[in-house]
């Protein structure tokens, strides 16, 4: 049990800090990058409510009760970055604070299901084999939530660093950084739209 838990968490953080699959730390960039180190509590609680919808999407792919279209998943995940920029350079404009209501986890939850769904037919031939697929589940969502921690970490202290030694206000900052992130997101946004258009 032990081992299978190990296996499936280094897979978890590699999950996320794959080089080759950047959108999750596309995502939580774009996600904690309003936040202050102040309010990493609210962050790291949001970061939660992500792992939580990934996984339920990876049940539910893995029990085999629900399915969806991958080429559409493909879109709708660097669609959800995208969005959640547009969130953060509306708010900047507006110099209001990152919210952290309802709508806040519950757009955090929808984004969590789709990015599940993402990885589900990879991690579905995985736990072809595996008897205990909770264990297995329970594991992933550990290092998932731990590389999490590690890239929401270095976001809101590279953010704070630089806005310190460069005097910047944190909505501008968040302003520059969002539109940056958005030149990188743009055109994976581009690729998998046309790629569920061949999918049709």
């Amino acid at each position: 049990m032990i081992e299978i838990i190990k296996f499936y968490l280094e897979m978890g953080l590699e999950h996320v800090l794959d080089p080759n699959g950047y959108d999750h730390v596309l995502f939580f960039a774009a996600l904690v990058l309003p936040f202050a180190l102040k309010r990493m509590l609210q962050a790291v609680y949001l970061a939660s409510v992500f792992t939580i919808a990934h996984c339920i999407s990876l049940a539910l792919s893995a029990f085999d009760v629900a399915t969806v279209n991958p080429a559409l998943i493909e879109f709708l995940i660097p669609l959800s970055i995208l969005l959640l920029l547009l969130m953060n350079v509306k708010n900047a404009l507006r110099r209001t604070v990152a919210a952290t209501g309802v709508l806040a986890y519950g757009s955090t939850a929808l984004f969590g299901l789709i990015h599940g769904f993402g990885f589900s037919n990879y991690f579905k031939i995985l736990m072809a084999g595996q008897e205990n697929k909770a264990t297995a589940l329970l594991g992933f969502a550990a290092g998932i939530e731990l590389a999490q921690l590690v890239v929401l970490s270095v976001v809101m202290l590279a953010s704070a660093l630089f806005i310190s030694i460069f005097k910047i206000q944190r909505p501008r900052w968040v302003l520059v950084f969002s539109v940056l992130l958005s030149l990188v997101t743009i055109p994976l946004a581009y690729s998998s739209f046309m790629a569920l258009l061949d999918a049709l």
